[in-house]
């Protein structure tokens, strides 16, 4: 209740709708199927039947396997007519005969249907909601009083959460201050307050943060992806790729990772899966190149969103500096307002190492936004927390699972229940 009155009306309200949605769906799908085309066929089976009666065939009934062998003194007319006519007999079965089977189908179709945003937060923050149940947990199961030595170990849980130290250390700091103001010592109170503090924080930090996608709707939307091999990037490229994709809009990748012959590959890979064009040149080749001759193509045939792979090697800062402004050149000669986003994708299943590349390519480049990947794959979603009040860069896209449409934008709403909906539960209780 209180202040998760709000993110609960956001997150349960639409997830309300989008069952009423499924339901409307489950209807259609159920609606009887039209006995008119079954009638045609019984039809053509007696119009066959009559055929084969006028020929002197013998016919014999294998109940067994419900199926009809047919013998005649001439097989080789017989077998030619059978083939022919025999898939006709094959209808009437699931028609006449086995006509539940048909209603299992429809049954089971709403089965294979997307997960709602609701449903996909939830799963993929599952491993994260139960580390921090259980670092609260643990934390109290040893509850004797809130003192110094109390706060400590608050601090180390929170670290081991990874929602960073300067966070860990601002919870601990203002949970002293509220404590000893409202006389705080019951275990619930203590971790009412806790709770309280993470979802202020979080809220405060994010006051005037943009975690929507720079789309132009004047023309194209171009967008580079940076981050060090390994963390999902060209993944994460190909699975935004398949969503707009979906939504109609003609897309184009460009394989401007040119010091791996393996990322030129997995990215065309990545664009026959969601059935977009790719731009690529040979290995070693100028990504600067790849570049120029992909902006070129989106311009000549109305492309409207562009996406870029560009390498990640940490190792030669300077030299990953000059490559993107050279490519960040090219793009600003027919697009001065491009790039329009350029998005820092980081493994979550990394921990702080991931709050290190992030720190790294923020001086390098200038980031305009974190695609969190492999979230669901982590038990660690405070990274989120982290990235917000330490490096202070909105996350704009979190990868929630491993099929193409498992890549989502980040709703902070969505968010916050997903990771603390059973502490919020027990608060309430």
């Amino acid at each position: 209740m209180g202040f998760f009155d709000k993110i609960k009306k956001a997150v349960l309200g639409e997830k309300s709708e989008q069952v009423e949605i499924k339901e409307e769906i489950v209807e259609i799908e159920e609606t009887p199927q039209i006995e008119e085309p079954a009638e045609q066929v019984v039809e053509a089976v007696v119009e066959v039947t009559e055929e084969m009666i006028s020929e002197p065939i013998k016919v014999e009934e294998e109940m067994a396997f419900e199926t009809t062998e047919i013998k005649a003194e001439e097989p080789e007319q017989v077998e030619s007519e059978v083939s022919v006519e025999e898939p006709i007999v094959e209808e009437v079965q699931p028609v006449v005969e086995e006509a539940p089977i048909q209603e299992e189908v429809v049954v089971e179709q709403p089965k294979v249907e997307e997960e709602t945003t609701v449903e996909k937060y939830d799963k993929g923050l599952e491993k994260s909601r139960k580390t921090f149940g259980q670092f609260m947990n643990n934390l109290f199961s040893n509850f004797r009083m809130v003192d110094d030595e109390f706060f400590e170990e608050l601090e180390e849980a929170l670290i081991r959460a990874d929602v960073g130290f300067e966070t860990a250390m601002r919870i601990s700091d203002e949970l002293q201050e509220e404590v000893k103001l409202k006389n705080v010592k019951k275990q619930s109170d203590v971790q009412n307050t806790i709770i309280e503090k993470l979802v202020e924080i979080y809220d405060a930090e994010g006051a005037d943060e943009n975690n929507e996608l720079n789309i132009q709707t004047d023309g194209p939307t171009i967008i580079l992806f940076v981050g060090v091999n390994g963390v999902g990037k060209t993944t994460s490229i190909g699975k935004l790729a398949h969503r707009y994709k979906q939504d109609g809009k003609k897309v184009l990748l460009a394989a401007a990772d040119t010091f791996r012959a393996g990322a030129i590959d997995q990215l065309a890979v990545w664009g026959e899966r969601a059935g977009v064009d790719v731009v690529k040149h040979a290995a070693g080749s100028d990504p600067a190149a790849v570049v120029f001759d992909a902006v070129e193509k989106t311009k000549k045939e109305n492309y409207d969103i562009l996406l870029v792979d560009t390498a990640g090697r940490l190792q030669n800062k300077v030299h990953l500096m000059k490559e993107l402004e050279k490519m960040k050149r090219i793009i600003e000669r027919e697009y001065p307002s491009a790039p329009h986003e350029v998005l820092l994708v980081v493994d979550a299943t990394t921990g702080q190492n991931a709050m290190v590349q992030a720190k790294e390519f923020k001086d390098t480049t200038d980031v305009t936004g974190i695609v969190l990947s492999k979230l669901d794959g982590t038990a660690k979603g405070g990274m989120v927390l982290a990235i917000r009040n330490e490096l202070h860069l909105p996350v704009k896209l979190v990868g929630l699972g491993e099929r193409i449409t498992d890549l989502e934008d980040f709703d902070p709403n969505q968010f916050v229940y997903g990771l603390f909906k059973d502490l919020m539960e027990m608060y309430e209780d």
